[in-house]
């Protein structure tokens, strides 16, 4: 009798090899999404980062290429809020497939007045949630034209306490920052999971995953000058949240293993193990509110209405 050796367990730190493959990650030249890139460089992929900011991803580029000799790391220009951009944004990959978009970019107004894209969406909702819907539809040519690809939607602890006011998702009656924002990242997830029942509904190759951080503060997470300095006053005074949250580089992990772990699955939503907050990747149970599909699939109408894009060709 052949004995079939199971899969080793997953290990943050000995990433299984991606030679040959292409990953997409938006906002990597900072935060999260920057520890997602240099984590997924040491796999041998080549490691994109879309970044508004050239000057912060050539930053992040030399930590990367510091910290990973021999790393395949480059970056495209990409503005989530600049709608009218993405096509072009998309061209400049310069590739004949992507693997993986990891769809990470998100901004957090911390303080009032409610802003505006330039194409009159509130900032956060605008960014965070309908520039990673656009930017889909222009990548599912690239997505589709590889083996197996994901598209990874980073969401937010935030969003589990929120709800969706579809009857105001740009927050014009009643804005609050906080607020806003979980409802933003909450928009986010809900796509990834809708975007995944209509990809399974088409047959398609392509599955998208959701995951979330848990708990990630600068203050718990390692130095990569000049993209995040941590000094030791912040690191001493950080300590005893290390026991209920973590550093960012330990926020990546979710995103990481969707890339990259052959047993994760579309639909799927994957958090930190330890109460959702910190720890090694895990599966979860999708939030009962996430569920529901009703409100995905009127989300997913406002959002097209919204941008423009025919997202019906991602689909077939």
């Amino acid at each position: 009798m052949v004995s079939i050796s199971a899969a080793p367990p997953w290990n943050v730190q000995r990433l299984p090899r991606a030679d040959g493959r292409v990953f997409l990650v938006t906002g990597g030249n900072a935060g999260i999404g920057y520890f997602v890139a240099e984590q997924l460089s040491a796999t041998g992929a080549t490691v994109v980062l879309g970044s508004r900011n050239p000057a912060k991803a050539e930053a992040a580029m030399a930590s990367i290429r510091t910290r990973v000799p021999g790393s395949r790391v480059r970056a495209v220009r990409l503005d989530l809020a600049d709608l009218s951009s993405l096509e072009t944004a998309v061209e400049s990959l310069d590739a004949e497939r992507l693997d993986a978009a990891v769809h990470n970019a998100g901004i957090a107004l911390d303080d009032p007045p409610r802003e505006e894209t330039g194409d009159g969406h509130e900032l956060m909702f605008g960014t965070n949630h309908l520039g990673h819907f656009a930017l889909t539809r222009w990548l599912m040519p690239l997505l589709s034209a590889a083996p197996a690809a994901r598209v990874v939607t980073m969401g937010s602890f935030a969003a589990k306490s929120e709800r969706l006011d579809l009857d105001d998702l740009q927050s014009r009656r009643d804005y609050r920052p906080k607020r806003a924002y979980g409802r933003s990242k909450l928009a986010q997830m809900y796509f990834g999971v809708e975007l995944d029942r209509r990809l399974r509904a088409a047959g398609s190759s392509v599955a998208s995953i959701v995951v979330h951080p848990g708990g990630a503060l600068d203050s718990l997470t390692p130095s990569r000058p000049p993209v995040h300095v941590r000094t030791t006053g912040a690191r001493l005074s950080a300590a005893p949240a290390a026991l209920l949250v973590q550093g960012k580089h330990a926020g990546a992990w979710p995103a990481v293993r969707a890339v990259l772990d052959p047993a994760v699955r579309g639909g799927q939503l994957w958090g930190p193990r330890v109460f959702g907050l910190r720890g090694e990747p895990r599966r979860e149970p999708v939030w009962n509110h996430l569920a529901d599909p009703s409100i995905a699939a009127r989300l997913w109408d406002a959002s097209r209405d919204l941008t423009g894009a025919d997202l019906n060709t991602i689909s077939g």
